[in-house]
């Protein structure tokens, strides 16, 4: 103990406070501190499924009460014009440039997350993240959408990748004997950010909306000044374990018991294994069966329902005159919300349930329960069964939330907790890719069948069995996974030499926890977690409120 702690003052002076060993924990640290630091970070960042609660104000930016729409108007005329009011199609595109550059700067920076640690990478996620909302203010005043586009597409794009993968390598190596708990707690606040991050943008925009103005800008401002605070005390908090670090009693689990890998495998080596590869098209295929639906989630809810929403079953979506169609807009928003409540629960509830039943089970039931649903939905919604088609597809949402949570863990069950979040972020290009496949599909199909003259509550039938295929494709994959062989597998010399340079010093590496890591929920870390509970209880309960109203 002596040794190690000389050995840290020793580093600590030539080290700065963002610095990974600056972050290395003392002994009384708490593990069960370290969820809630990536929660602060998820919880803000997650606000990237909720920036549709913009698109409508900003697309009358200029007119206000109507959108300014000039002749000839055109994507690259929307990029730099000031005096025509933005497309609603062109403002999507802020969203598409993000998850793309959420998953190449997963991919490019996973590597240096694991020399730098989680603090200087929750650090400049932060200044991302709250940057391009203040970029994008400044755009929104302006009116130039380039400015979006670079503001929280681009900048915030890298910002949104550096976030989400900050804490993953950290709590795998914290939580050992529950990877699927620990991902799955933190994993869960990138989709509860849009719960608590759409009712408080929408509060602000009317809050600043005046005769001149919709209240964007300032709403940009003000967010990105929250946003900017909860991140960085998020990457305050974060520790690291100590190298060779393990909780208490606990001892690896027997390959021969489970597909969980006692070994290691390098990060340049990974994407080399055709275990790699499967992973990836069995979160792409997942992610793009399920991001589809949430893309367009509120006009499905809409046209196949119409009229029934509001009382008048008899009446089709196209029948319905604007203030009906103003109010199940409002019903099917609460759809919407209840699938992002799922999505959260189902972060947690999965991931921890893959603890016990194993990753491989885990995503079975995703494809197997999924393919089922996703086949009958269309046969609910010819019944005119709200509560089956809503039921089926908030169950849905729990396995595409689930998907996400559970990945970390399968990668550091094959590959090993090592290079997890690096190879986490490269794995994360899966995602983007999905974040263009999956609601291209969906909105795609949909106009293909407008256009044949499909009647409006008959055209996501086909998309439903297509969405039916992208699952079967990846049950094969997940099949086909084996564990990774041995010719990959670091030695114990390279794992226990690339410890020993992670922690700069082989009297850093310690055996057993020295008091690091014990105990449950404490007072420090039950006022944490209340810290980041509260404005997500606040977001289920505006949620909710929202949900009934589809019934």
């Amino acid at each position: 103990m002596a040794v190690v702690e000389s050995a840290g003052r020793a580093t600590g002076a030539a080290t700065g406070i963002f610095d990974r060993e600056h972050t290395i924990a003392k002994p009384g640290f708490n593990r069960w501190l370290v969820p809630p630091a990536a929660l602060c970070i998820h919880l803000c960042i997650g606000m990237s499924y909720g920036l549709s609660v913009f698109w409508l104000p900003l697309s009358r930016a200029i007119g206000i009460d109507k959108p300014v729409v000039c002749a000839g108007q055109s994507m690259i005329s929307d990029l730099f014009t000031t005096s025509c009011d933005w497309q609603v199609t062109n403002l999507l595109m802020i969203f598409t440039i993000g998850i793309v550059m959420l998953g190449l700067s997963a991919a490019v920076f996973g590597a240096w997350l694991e020399r730098a640690g989680p603090r200087k990478a929750g650090a400049v996620a932060a200044v991302c993240w709250a940057g391009g909302f203040a970029i994008s203010s400044l755009g929104v005043y302006v009116h130039q959408l380039w400015m979006l586009w670079i503001g929280l597409g681009l900048i915030g794009g890298v910002g949104l990748g550096l976030g989400y993968i900050s804490p993953v390598s950290t709590l795998v190596k914290w939580f050992p004997d529950r990877r699927g708990m620990a991902t799955g707690m933190a994993i869960m606040g990138f989709g509860g950010g849009a719960m608590i991050g759409s009712p408080l943008a929408n509060y602000l925009i009317n809050y600043f909306k005046t005769p001149t103005s919709v209240g964007v800008w300032q709403a940009f401002l003000v967010m990105g000044a929250i946003y900017f605070v909860f991140m960085m005390i998020g990457a305050f908090a974060y520790r690291v374990t100590p190298a060779g670090w393990q909780p208490d009693g606990w001892t690896p689990p027997a390959t021969a018991k489970a597909m969980i890998s006692t070994n290691n495998v390098h990060l340049e080596d990974a994407h080399k294994t055709p275990q790699f590869w499967l992973l990836w098209l069995m979160l792409c295929m997942n992610v793009s069966a399920g991001i589809g639906v949430l893309a367009m989630a509120s006009p499905m809810l809409q046209e196949i329902f119409g009229g029934a929403l509001i009382g008048k079953p008899e009446v089709g979506f196209a029948a319905l005159d604007g203030s009906q169609k103003v109010a199940i807009a409002t019903i099917a928003a609460g759809f919407v919300g209840l699938l992002s409540l799922f999505n959260i629960g189902g972060r947690f509830f999965w991931a921890s349930l893959s603890d016990h039943i194993g990753r491989k089970a885990t995503y079975y039931t995703f494809f197997i329960l999924g393919i089922v649903l996703y086949a009958l939905a269309p046969s609910f919604a010819h019944m005119g069964s709200r509560l089956l088609f809503v039921g089926a597809f908030c169950i849905i949402l729990t396995m595409y939330g689930g998907g996400f949570s559970t990945i970390p863990a399968y990668l550091a069950d094959l590959f090993g907790p090592q290079f997890v979040g690096a190879i986490h972020g490269r794995l994360l290009t899966a995602w983007s890719t999905a974040g263009v496949i999956g609601p291209l599909l969906v909105g795609y199909i949909r106009d293909a069948q407008l256009q044949a003259g499909i009647e409006r509550a008959l055209v996501y039938d086909r998309t439903m069995y297509i969405l039916v295929g992208l699952l079967v494709i990846g049950l094969i994959c997940n099949l086909l996974v084996r564990p990774v062989a041995d010719k990959w597998h670091l030695t114990k010399e390279e794992a226990a030499r690339l410890q020993a340079e992670s922690a700069q010093s082989e009297a850093a590496i310690q055996h057993g926890s020295f008091g690091i890591g014990t105990g449950g929920l404490d007072l420090s870390a039950g006022l944490f977690w209340a810290f980041v509970s509260i404005p997500l209880l606040w977001g289920v309960w505006m949620t909710l409120q929202s949900a009934v109203k589809i019934f």
